[in-house]
């Protein structure tokens, strides 16, 4: 789950991280007030969408030679007509695709001068099991550009999460940001408050883009995105709290409702799955033979009628849907399940594009038995290489 900037430093904020004084707005007659109540002469409005690169995206509505997501105001009245400019209109970044965000509501920040810009995160490093920092002198960029161009100004450092970070932890991360003076002496109570934050918390993510020098020495946290382990978020009602739905695809809002797995893409062909890897090969195989997925889905291992019917629905939802492939390999998942939820969804919702069903496993014979005598206009393939060009025909015809 993803949370909006201003969010993400109210909670960090908490744990003592140094963050600018701000208010978020959700209307433009909000602005005036917002702002008044900082300290200025300089302000910052910050679009709040789960995106990034803000500052350098264009609205739609604006044309191309319209300002950013992110823009600096030296008076109230600049704070007010930007505000009145961005809020409604559709931010398109590198992030959000085409389509875009609408920005509902902006962050009105007291500005800062900056002497140094610098970029730090926080993960999960696999490759080690352990929680890990990433820290590279060169912030405000996109991490995979400077990964790509300058790897060598990268430092990952892996904690050690029975002792927390510890002082070699701290002057390691802080020599390879090339702190001194005030700034070193604020890393040594930044840096374990962004761990507890990040564990304590349960966050998948913890990015700081930038982590500011200011010209006074001291550390400030200009920018802050947040995600947590949704698996977590049973522990965190606080944290549940900070949602937007406004933000989430409207069918994965659904699809969580039933417990389902279900991620939208570009494509035009609907997959429904029973586990993530035969989901993730169903995928790579539409895309061998020449078409794009419309989504991941995996219905899990034990799903119900219902939830086998909400998922087709789910599917079908999708005006981008030209065909659909439903693949089961029939282990706790029952073949006949799969077919009589089918069947139930088609008949509610209607079916209007391809279908071809994939079943083995578990009651194989009787779930396509169930198929076979529905009357539905369905095609019938034997494994999924057979199932792939089948769909992939279908829609392409």
């Amino acid at each position: 789950m993803n949370i909006h900037e201003y969010q993400a430093k109210a909670l960090l904020k908490g744990y003592g991280a140094p963050v600018a004084e701000g208010v978020p707005i959700f209307s433009a007659d909000e602005a005036r007030d917002a702002a008044a109540k900082l300290p200025g002469p300089l302000f910052v409005v910050k679009s709040q969408i789960h995106a990034g690169g803000r500052g350098k995206g264009k609205f739609t509505e604006l044309g191309e030679g319209s300002k950013g997501g992110v823009r600096l105001a030296k008076s109230v009245d600049e704070v007010e007509a930007n505000a009145r400019e961005m809020l409604g209109n559709t931010l398109v970044t590198k992030q959000t695709g085409p389509a875009g965000k609408q920005v509902n509501r902006l962050y009105i920040e007291d500005g800062a001068d900056i002497d140094r810009e610098l970029y730090l995160s926080l993960l999960v490093d696999r490759t080690v099991g352990r929680p890990a920092f990433v820290v590279s002198t060169e912030g405000g960029m996109d991490i995979e550009t400077v990964a790509a161009e300058t790897p060598d100004k990268i430092l990952t450092r892996a904690i050690d999460p029975s002792t927390g970070v510890g002082d070699e932890d701290v002057a390691a991360l802080s020599d390879a940001l090339k702190l001194e003076g005030a700034a070193r002496e604020d890393a040594k109570t930044l840096f374990p408050a962004l761990y507890k934050a990040f564990v304590e918390k349960d966050m998948a993510l913890l990015e700081v883009n930038p982590l500011i020098v200011m010209e006074n020495g001291h550390l400030r946290v200009l920018d802050a995105k947040v995600s947590f382990d949704g698996n977590a978020l049973f522990r965190h009602d606080d944290v549940k709290e900070l949602r937007d739905t406004s933000e989430e695809d409207e069918k994965e809002i659904e699809a969580s409702k039933y417990d389902l797995a279900y991620v939208a893409l570009d494509g035009n062909i609907g997959c429904m799955v029973n586990g993530a890897g035969l989901a993730m090969a169903t995928m790579d195989i539409i895309k061998l033979y020449g078409a794009e997925p419309a989504n991941f889905l995996d219905v899990g291992g034990g799903a119900s009628k219902e939830k086998v019917t909400a998922a087709f629905k789910i599917i079908t939802a999708d005006p981008s849907v030209k065909g659909i492939l439903v693949n089961i390999f029939g282990g706790i998942m029952r073949c006949d399940v799969i077919a009589e939820g089918v069947i139930a969804a088609v008949k509610e919702v209607g079916l209007q594009v391809p279908l071809v069903v994939r079943l083995e496993g578990t009651n194989v014979e009787i779930g396509k038995k169930i198929i076979d005598e529905s009357g539905l206009n369905v095609i019938s393939a034997d494994d999924l290489d057979d199932a792939a060009k089948k769909i992939v025909a279908a829609v392409q015809s």
